[in-house]
Order: C-alpha cells, then sequence, then structure tokens
C-alpha cells in the first residue's frame, strides 16, 4: 500500500475519536451540562463497572487459548518497557525543566502511563473496518484486534495501579511532608524569636534558629532507634512487607483487570469455552448478553473522554515547557524507542510474524497520557488543574501525531 493509501486508513479512526470527543466536551459545557460533573461520575462508574469488564471479558473468551497465549507473552513486557522508558525521559524532563515540586509525580505519571485501553479498543476496530485496511479480512482483524486490545487494557491498569499510583502518591506524601516541615520550622522560629526578646541574655549562650530546627525535627520525625544488626532475609522481608503494604491491590484488581481473569479462564479451558463461546454453545446467550453491554463501552468511554477536557479548556498556571516537554517525550522520543525495542524483539524471534500484532506493539509507545492519571491526581489532590490542561493539549495533538506514527507503523510492519 501506498503512503497516502495507509495515511487515509490511518486518519479516519483518530477523525472518529476526535468528532465523538468533541460532541463529550460540547454535552459538558455549563451552559449544556447534560454531562455535567455529577453526571460524569454515574457515567464513568457505568463504564468503569459494567461495560469495560464485559467489553474486555467478552474478546477475550473469545479470541484467547492456551496457543495464543504462549504468542502474546511479549506485550506484558513490551508495556513494562512503555512505563521504565517513559518514566527515564520524564525523569530527564523534570531535571531539564525544574517545575514546581507538586507537578513532579504528576509529569512521571504522564510519561510513563499511556493509553492503553480506551484509545486502543477505540483506534483498532475502526482501522479493521475500513475498506482497504492492510490487517486482511475485516473480521478477523477485527476479532484478534479487540482481543490485542483488550488484553493491552487489563495489563495497562494493572501497571497504572501498582507503578504510576504510587509514584503520584509518595511524591504529593512528600511535598505534605515538606510543607509541614516547614511550618513547624517557621512556629518554633516565631516562639524562639519572642523568647529571645523576653531574655536577651538567653540567647548569648542558645542559637535559637538551629534550636528550633532541632526541636521540628524532634517533633516531627520518629526517634532513631539505635543501629543494630539485621539479617538478609528480614531486610528483604521487611522490603516486601513494605512494598505490598503501599500497593493497591483494590485498584489493581478492577473490573476490567478481573473481567480479563474471567475471559482467560474461559477461553484457555476448553469446557468452558465450548459451553459459553460460539453459535452452538448451550449458554451461547450469555456470550452475546456480555458482548451486547461491551459495544457500548466505546462510544460512551470517547465521550467521558472529551468531557474530561473541559477543565483544560478553563486554563491553569501550567509551565508551558513542561507541557512541551510531555508532548515530545510521548509523540518523539518514545515511539522512536518504541520502534527499537519492538524491532529488536523481532530480529531476535521474540514476537511472531502477526503484522497487527507488531503494528498494536508499536502503538503502545506513541498514544497520549493514560485518563486515569486525572483520577490519581484528584484522589491525591496534587496537580488537578495542571493536568487538565495537560490532558487537553496531549489529546489535540494526538489528531496529528497518532495518524502520522500508525502510518509509519503500518508501514514498518507490512
Amino acid at each position: 500500500m501506498g503512503f497516502i493509501q495507509l495515511l487515509s486508513v490511518a486518519s479516519f479512526p483518530v477523525i472518529k475519536v476526535l468528532l465523538v470527543t468533541a460532541i463529550g466536551l460540547f454535552l459538558a459545557l455549563d451552559d449544556i451540562s447534560i454531562l455535567g460533573e455529577d453526571s460524569r461520575k454515574k457515567v464513568n462508574q457505568l463504564v468503569f463497572y459494567v461495560f469495560n469488564p464485559s467489553l474486555v471479558g467478552s474478546n477475550l473468551a473469545k479470541t484467547i487459548t492456551f496457543e495464543s497465549i504462549v504468542q502474546l507473552w511479549f506485550m506484558p513486557l513490551n508495556i513494562l518497557c512503555t512505563f521504565i522508558l517513559g518514566s527515564a525521559l520524564g525523569w530527564i524532563l523534570i531535571k531539564m525543566t525544574r517545575p514546581p515540586k507538586h507537578m513532579e509525580g504528576l509529569i512521571l505519571g504522564c510519561c510513563s502511563a499511556g493509553n492503553l485501553g480506551n484509545l486502543l479498543i477505540v483506534i483498532i476496530p475502526a482501522i479493521c473496518k475500513e475498506s482497504g485496511n492492510p490487517f486482511g479480512d475485516s473480521d478477523v482483524c477485527y476479532q484478534y484486534g479487540m482481543a490485542y486490545a483488550a488484553l493491552s487494557m487489563a495489563i495497562g491498569a494493572v501497571f497504572i495501579w501498582s507503578y504510576v499510583y504510587n509514584i503520584m502518591r509518595i511524591s504529593s506524601s512528600r511535598i505534605q511532608k515538606e510543607d509541614n516541615t516547614g511550618n513547624g520550622i517557621n512556629i518554633l522560629k516565631a516562639s524562639a524569636e519572642a523568647s529571645e526578646s523576653r531574655t536577651d541574655n538567653f540567647s548569648e549562650t542558645l542559637n535559637p534558629t538551629k534550636d528550633a530546627t532541632d526541636d521540628a525535627y524532634t517533633l516531627l520525625l520518629p526517634h532513631a532507634k539505635p543501629e543494630e544488626k539485621v539479617s538478609i532475609s528480614r531486610k528483604i522481608k521487611h522490603h516486601l512487607g513494605v512494598i505490598s503494604s503501599n500497593l493497591n491491590f483494590k485498584a489493581m484488581f478492577a473490573p476490567s483487570t478481573l473481567g480479563a481473569i474471567a475471559g482467560f479462564i474461559i477461553g484457555v479451558i476448553s469446557p468452558m469455552r465450548n459451553f459459553i463461546i460460539g453459535s452452538s454453545a448451550p449458554l451461547h446467550v450469555v456470550e452475546e448478553s456480555v458482548f451486547m453491554l461491551g459495544d457500548a463501552a466505546v462510544p460512551t468511554l470517547t465521550l467521558i473522554m472529551g468531557a474530561n477536557l473541559l477543565k483544560g479548556l478553563k486554563g491553569s498556571t501550567t509551565p508551558v515547557w513542561t507541557v512541551v516537554g510531555i508532548v515530545a517525550v510521548r509523540y518523539i522520543f518514545l515511539p522512536l524507542l518504541g520502534v527499537a525495542v519492538v524491532k529488536g524483539a523481532i530480529h531476535f524471534s521474540l514476537v511472531h510474524s502477526d503484522a497487527l500484532y507488531q503494528f498494536v506493539l508499536l502503538l503502545q509507545y506513541a498514544l497520549p497520557p493514560a485518563m486515569n492519571i486525572g483520577t490519581i491526581a484528584q484522589l491525591f489532590g496534587a496537580g488537578e488543574s495542571e493536568c487538565s490542561v495537560i490532558m487537553l493539549w496531549t489529546y489535540i495533538l494526538a489528531a496529528v501525531a497518532v495518524t502520522l506514527w500508525s502510518t509509519f507503523f503500518m508501514w514498518l510492519v507490512l
């Protein structure tokens, strides 16, 4: 296929996403208020608890078998690479631009976590349904493309709520701790100065600033315990306990992840698969009902995505170079690194020869930040308005960036 034809195939799905996103943004306007804040929360809960699990579980159950699991083993590793490489680039961006402290966790989250679920679930089926798509028969492309996208959504959710969640949690707690420490020092300094004014001769023997600082640390930090020898096994056990206590297991095993687990079980266990999947299966009505619910996920997700961008239009004090840096990371440097990773995996025969599968692996490096980052920012109250501005610009520019990278990736794998 020629470049113009590939560009046409890649651009139409993104244009469809933009049109539905614009409708969601319009419905969220104050004068319309169909998708106001309260409405969005309720619809989001419906998507989170019903539509997404149905979509993920139904597509995985229909396409995943034990043989295909062996072939798809590289996808979790590839998604982990997107997070690690994105975090490294985000760290470099923080060192170069020196943003406000409360934005550091947000920047790392936006650079490391892409929209591995919602956007893939919209783009991949749209490409497969385009006439003249480069991946063969539309029905087969759709079936396998949805399985790849559903698997990406499930794995991405686990990484976001274990990795990014804890990065942003640690960052926000550190800022709060520094603020509390600063406030404590200021209070103690004021107290020391008042004491000094009452007893001038007392100041000759004490350093108020040093004493106040020492007192603040004594009050705010736990008392140091005398060092004692601890075995390596106890240290490892202690660190594992700290990590496990800080992981948000409830969020990691979100309904989408549970839907993926159910889909895997049904797909891999042949008796269950034959009992539920297929037009001749005794419980095929269950499969069709779940598919019907899953079909509602894509348009609803896209409408909510557009409505959530409204905050970004209302303005914020987000540093311009920080936004520019995140856009450069997500749409220039990370996709280039992704090409190197995936082509290297293909060279060493770690990835099978399915062009659609390779395309999905590459596309995972060229997506805008995950919408869940906004939820996490809201949860910790750190950088909510800045997050809205970042989301607004990254999703506006996604129209061009994702289209161009999709075109290049299709040319690369064919």
